[in-house]
């Protein structure tokens, strides 16, 4: 159920049309540069990942590290975690200005004197609320920011009527949600298909 709610949630976040349910998982065809199709898939499937062809097709798996082809562009292991949310009001430094913007995505934005300092998305689907590119900027990191965005997006996702948080977390975004009581639900890879073999990791791996 949380994958679903996971897939549910970035297609809302990302304006893409709403997953497909596929014998494996679910499909969501991104149609962007970079980023044909995304399968989000609650266990590997190999088979699946076999067949696949077409260059820029991104696979999601509930797993830690499964067996790809030289096809497949590993990326930096993620981790796919749940919290429960709550109304805790976010605290921002005297210096920075919160803004928080309720529709059909929750927009967080942190900033300072007019630039931009951090920020984070929500999309609520039914009782869940999907976080997504929480960033902080290289500039204003180690002050607490991610601390006030999360809070914000929980503070306003519950409002909304979201009840579980949902996310899926790079290693040092992990650090963060455990201290704010996130809990791991699985180890996540994610791999891009290339036309040609690939490197076993970039070297920058895109966020989500």
């Amino acid at each position: 159920m949380l994958v679903k709610a996971w897939a549910d949630g970035w297609a809302i976040a990302r304006a893409t049309p709403a997953p497909v349910e596929v014998p494996e998982g679910y499909r969501i065809d991104v149609n962007r540069p970079g980023h044909l199709t995304r399968y989000v898939l609650p266990t590997h499937a190999p088979e699946l990942a076999a067949r696949l062809t077409a260059p820029d097709t991104w696979l999601k798996i509930c797993a830690a590290a499964p067996r790809l082809d030289g096809r497949w562009e590993v990326q930096a292991p993620e981790y796919l975690m749940s919290a429960q949310l709550t109304t805790t009001a976010p605290i921002c430094p005297p210096e920075y200005e919160l803004e928080v913007s309720v529709g059909e995505v929750i927009d967080v934005v942190v900033s300072k004197d007019g630039a931009l300092a951090a920020r984070g998305k929500a999309a609520v689907s039914r009782e869940y609320a999907v976080i997504d590119q929480v960033v902080t900027e290289p500039g204003h990191q180690r002050r607490g920011l991610g601390t006030t965005v999360m809070r914000a997006l929980s503070q306003a996702a519950s409002r909304s009527g979201a009840r579980t948080g949902v996310l899926v977390a790079t290693e040092q975004g992990q650090q963060l949600y455990d201290r704010l009581g996130w809990v791991l639900v699985s180890p996540m890879t994610a791999a891009r298909l290339c036309a040609q073999e690939c490197p076993e990791l970039r070297a920058d791996p895109p966020r989500g």
